[in-house]
């Protein structure tokens, strides 16, 4: 069957799969050359009749389902339902495979999978890091009540405040799975507005009471950003947060415009991040080593701040130092006009 196919023969085969013609279409003989295909599958493969018709099928190919990868000539991938029936025409085998593009559903079933498995992750995750505030926050009630008339005020004073501390904690680990949570369900994203970010800046050290005695800040009046307020709000609290977390006073921040971006760097002086550690800073749920054991988190505020920044158009990353001190950069998309400092670039 190498000779060109005759119409009679194109007919036959046609009255068999005229029923599926919203499927791609391929007739494949014995030696596994396409020998018919329809309009659909042209569009399928993204090649023309003549180009399919007499060339390699390229898979194997048997009675029942399954799925193929197609490559694309552009190099694109697809992935093909593929339901192949047997049939006899004078006298010799074909296989009639109808193809149905299923990318889109099986890419939806991924990410169904990997949000699934996400929120498993945050489920464990929450779990372990709310249980013991929790229960020292619990021991801690209980003895307040169980010795409310022997404690000395003192005494009192400090377990009150040490719950206190408890239950900021939980809140700011909640905050960070809530915003994970809405990260992951947003299908839209808030509308940018001019944001100047000095006020931004004192805002976050309004919220972070005595520790703010030790932040150098280094901010134009004139800076605006181009973000959503709450937003950046939360990538720079991260960022502070961060720093008084796991490295040493003072703490910089340090905003300028460079072209058309903002950006603001937190700077600690700790003794900076492992460089074997680097390239795992910024994913979800990734803590530098022995972290566990010294230090309460979920290992997503440096993942909310990239994933935020970028939404917003801008970009978060570190940069090492030869000090070793550790600095956080994000950048953002500038709005109206700029005032620098003198001297600043």
């Amino acid at each position: 069957m190498n000779e060109p196919i005759g119409a009679g023969y194109e007919d036959d085969v046609s009255r068999q799969v005229v029923a599926a013609s919203a499927d791609g279409i391929l007739a494949v003989d014995g030696t596994g050359i396409i020998r018919l295909c329809n309009r659909a599958a042209e569009e399928l493969f993204a090649r023309s009749a003549a180009d399919l018709v007499g060339s390699p099928f390229g898979f194997p190919i048997a009675v029942g389902a399954s799925e193929i990868d197609l490559i694309l000539p552009d190099g694109k991938r697809r992935v093909v339902e593929m339901r192949v029936t047997a049939t006899t025409l004078r006298d010799e085998r074909l296989h009639v495979a109808a193809l149905r593009d299923v990318t889109r559903h099986r890419d939806a079933e991924h990410a169904l999978e990997a949000a699934l498995e996400r929120q498993n992750i945050v489920l464990a995750v929450a779990a372990h890091e709310l249980h013991s505030p929790l229960a020292a926050i619990s021991v801690l009630a209980h003895v307040l009540r169980d010795n409310e008339t022997t404690l000395p005020r003192q005494r009192r004073t400090e377990i009150t405040n040490r719950i206190i501390e408890r239950t900021t904690s939980l809140q700011a680990l909640v905050r960070k799975i809530l915003i994970a949570s809405r990260i992951d369900a947003s299908g839209t994203r808030p509308v940018a507005e001019r944001v100047p970010v000095l006020e931004v800046v004192l805002e976050q050290l309004a919220d972070i009471d005595q520790n703010s005695r030790r932040v150098h800040v280094s901010c134009p009046d004139g800076l605006v950003a181009a973000v959503d307020r709450a937003e950046f709000s939360e990538m720079l609290g991260n960022y502070l947060e961060n720093a008084f977390a796991y490295g040493h006073p003072p703490v910089e921040i340090h905003a300028r415009a460079r072209a058309d971006w903002v950006e603001v760097r937190v700077v600690d002086h700790g003794t900076g991040v492992p460089d074997s550690f680097v390239p795992n800073l910024f994913q979800r749920f990734s803590r530098g080593p022995n972290c566990e054991q010294r230090i309460e988190g979920t290992g997503l505020g440096l993942w909310i701040v990239r994933t935020l920044a970028r939404a917003n158009g801008g970009d978060a990353w570190y940069e090492p130092d030869s000090r070793r001190e550790a600095r956080f950069c994000l950048r953002l998309r500038q709005s109206g006009p700029t005032h620098p400092a003198p001297g600043e670039p």
